[in-house]
């Protein structure tokens, strides 16, 4: 006897269909599961076996396969420890008939419980596109694959709930879209950071366009409190931003049942000691990376000449794509990577480069550590600031700056100026589009060509501070690029790394 039960599988942060096909025929007793199957798929016949036995059924003594279609695609994780158990007990008659547009995922224990699995929402959306009415999850991802739109998703505890609501004795409530109002941020707020008004300026100004930025100064000057607090003047996330991050940290399996949505930026800190897969994503079975977890959100790197140059070279792809893609043998997998990127160090190794007798470095020093970061890295950073020390009447006077809430109205309003013109922040302005959005006046033109010879800019760096003008345009509710426009904004890619050469 053959049966057949729908299920999902996970390919990147994609999901697609799979077919889990049954197949109970006399022999010798085997049970045999094929279509490419992993290790962690394999052993569903052990988990299998002793659900079946141990809620009170009988396991067929017979030769049973189990064909996981399509059989070309690799099959990973345990999510088809459910279907695979639906189908030998629709083989063996213990269940007559499944719910027609129905399908199944969850992974099994030995004593019936299904317990939660990576990836539900991915999979969740694909099966709405795929006409799946009804999806049968564990009840530890229900809130999760409850936020996809178009069908109705059903909480399973164990299989002694799930056989009885198959079998119309008893009816399992359909898990409900998680209210995304019971999730607040907790984001640090700017009102708690002292002075540093041009740092804060030039963080609203990177909040408002998009834009990277690198704090650069010495040691207990703020440059880690204040980038924490970025995301506090970030705009709230669309449904689709929603969407888009919970997919990538759900594959990742940092969602829970507690915190089934990610709804708020996400702000990533790797430790400088992370390796270029944990940068990027990958791995046998490949996950996402830091920066794709980051997406939609800020990637904040302490330390940055700390960072091991392999794993700092390959953010300048994603930087300018929004994507990372893994080429492996088993395939190529593409991973969203559209964040903002958040560095600080400091000026040399001891870190008080320019405080007079208290910097030990020599020349040498200074230019051995400051190159370990690249030009073309530094090239793809919009916004450069230093970050001074403060004095001792600075650190001994309360906050006085604003709070996040009202730097975040500002930002909104210009995102708001920047949605009217097509959409695109301004940090991924098309060259069509800053043509059409960035025409400089001739008074304009003249102050970017004296910056432009005086610097020494590529042409990525002119187009970046044309997107910064634009952003401090926006800001002021000013329809063209005016002078102080582009001389703040030049300003920000006026410090010199390399001021001992």
């Amino acid at each position: 006897m053959v049966s057949r039960v729908r299920s999902l599988g996970l390919h990147g942060i994609g999901g697609y269909e799979v077919s889990c096909e049954c197949f109970l025929s006399n022999g010798l007793p085997a049970f045999e599961v094929v279509g490419l199957p992993d290790a962690a798929v394999k052993e569903a016949r052990e988990r299998v076996r002793a659900a079946i036995k141990t809620v009170g059924l009988s396991f067929p003594v017979s030769r049973l396969t189990v064909n996981l279609a399509p059989a070309d695609t690799k099959k990973a994780g345990t999510v088809y420890d459910l279907p695979i158990m639906l189908g030998i007990l629709l083989c063996s008659g213990d269940l007559k008939r499944l719910p027609s547009e129905a399908a199944f995922i969850g992974e099994l224990s030995l004593t019936g419980e299904v317990r939660a699995v990576r990836g539900a929402l991915p999979m969740a959306l694909h099966a709405a596109k795929a006409g799946i009415k009804e999806l049968y999850v564990p009840a530890d991802n229900a809130s999760e694959a409850a936020f996809a739109e178009g069908l109705e998703v059903y909480p399973v505890k164990n299989v002694t709930e799930l056989i009885a609501h198959l079998r119309g004795e008893c009816s399992i409530r359909p898990a409900k879209s998680p209210d995304l109002s019971a999730f607040p941020a907790l984001i640090p707020d700017f009102a708690d950071v002292k002075s540093q008004d041009n740092v804060k300026r030039a963080l609203e100004v990177a909040a408002a366009g998009g834009h990277n930025v690198l704090l650069i100064g010495p040691p207990g000057s703020g440059k880690s409190m204040l980038a924490k607090r970025l995301p506090g003047i970030l705009p709230d996330m669309s449904r689709q931003e929603i969407t888009e991050a919970t997919e990538v940290h759900s594959v990742a399996g940092n969602t829970t049942s507690e915190a089934p949505i990610v709804n708020t930026r996400p702000f990533r800190s790797p430790h400088h000691t992370v390796s270029n897969v944990a940068m990027s994503g990958g791995g046998t079975n490949p996950r996402p990376g830091e920066i794709s977890l980051a997406h939609t959100g800020v990637l904040f790197l302490d330390e940055l000449p700390e960072f091991s140059r392999d794993s700092l070279e390959v953010l300048r792809q994603p930087l300018e794509d929004g994507k990372v893609t893994i080429s492996r043998a088993s395939g190529s997998y593409s991973y969203p990577s559209r964040f903002q990127l958040v560095c600080a160090m400091n000026p040399c190794k001891c870190g008080w480069y320019g405080h007079g007798s208290r910097c030990r470095c020599t020349e040498s020093s200074l230019r051995q550590y400051q190159s370990r970061i690249s030009g073309p890295l530094l090239d793809r950073i919009d916004i450069i600031v230093e970050v001074p020390a403060l004095d001792f009447d600075a650190l001994r006077s309360r906050p006085s700056g604003e709070s996040s809430a009202m730097v975040k109205e500002r930002v909104n309003a210009a995102r708001k100026i920047q949605q009217s013109r097509g959409g695109n922040i301004n940090a991924y302005l098309s060259p069509k589009e800053m043509r059409e959005h960035c025409a400089l006046s001739a008074d304009c033109e003249e102050l970017m060509r004296g910056a432009f010879e005086a610097l020494g800019l590529t042409a990525r760096s002119y187009d970046r501070i044309l997107r910064v003008a634009r952003t401090i345009a926006d800001l002021d509710g000013s329809e063209d690029i005016q002078p102080q426009h582009i001389a703040e904004a030049v300003q920000y890619r006026s410090y010199k790394l390399y001021d001992a050469q």
